[in-house]
């Protein structure tokens, strides 16, 4: 294949902007904030997940504690009556000692709904306490992830920035090349890792690393300077200049 020598030498340069497109695409699909915004998104969930857990634990509390209080209100209700019945003193003697027996049945039975009623408001406590530990952790989280999202947006703008320049001169470098030249980098770059076209530079192909050795150095020394030289290890176009070594 032959191509002009300038053509092949401008080839680098397409080459070099199409590296640096791929490295920021790279950087973009690596860039920390993505990466931290989704430990961030898997941790609210998580954490709202065991925050609807803590709030159904402690409205079991409260219906707990409403249960008592509508006991406690019960008894109570029952203990004035019997009192009020006692002390008119109305009735037999025997109703009265009932009744007196039922008041020391319904104390006992109001101190112990009361203290029962008692752990439940510090169950209860702890309850809400965990939910609003939860909710805080939420609010930060939520917090987090907006900040994240605000750092995101600004180095994607700033990626997509730089992106734009090196499009236009990477467009205007290819710009005018043989065309068969940029058919045969384009295939090239696609199949070899973004790599189409590379310098030889001291005997070595840039482009994959590898040493030529004598025999495929002469072959290319044999070469007409439009000629399109390519990489017998790595298959990649090969740019001669005056450090080539040949």
């Amino acid at each position: 294949m032959r191509a002009p020598a300038a053509d092949q030498h401008q080839l680098l340069t397409v080459q070099a902007h199409d590296t640096q497109l791929h490295r920021l695409a790279h950087k973009r699909a690596k860039l920390p904030a993505v990466a931290e915004l989704e430990l961030v998104k898997d941790e609210l969930q998580v954490v709202g997940e065991e925050a609807e857990m803590a709030k159904a634990k402690a409205q079991g509390v409260r219906r707990e504690l409403r249960r008592l209080e509508d006991e406690i209100a019960k008894v109570q209700i029952r203990r004035t009556r019997d009192r009020e019945r006692l002390e008119s003193g109305g009735g037999l003697s025997r109703e009265l000692v009932t009744l007196q027996q039922d008041l020391e049945l319904l104390e006992r039975r109001r101190d112990g709904l009361e203290e029962e009623a008692l752990e439940v408001m510090e169950r209860l406590d702890q309850e809400q306490a965990a939910v609003a530990g939860l909710e805080t952790a939420l609010e930060r989280l939520g917090q987090r992830g907006s900040d994240l999202r605000a750092q995101l947006e600004a180095d994607l703008a700033a990626i997509a920035e730089v992106e734009a320049a090196e499009k236009a001169a990477r467009a205007a470098a290819a710009e005018g090349l043989d065309e068969g030249l940029l058919k045969l980098y384009e295939r090239l770059r696609e199949r070899l890792g973004g790599v189409g076209a590379a310098a030889l530079v001291r005997r070595r192909c840039e482009g994959c690393g590898m040493d030529l050795n004598a025999s495929d150095l002469g072959a290319i020394r044999q070469m007409g300077p439009d000629e399109v030289a390519r990489c017998e290890e790595c298959g990649r176009i090969l740019v001669r200049g005056e450090d080539s070594g040949l």
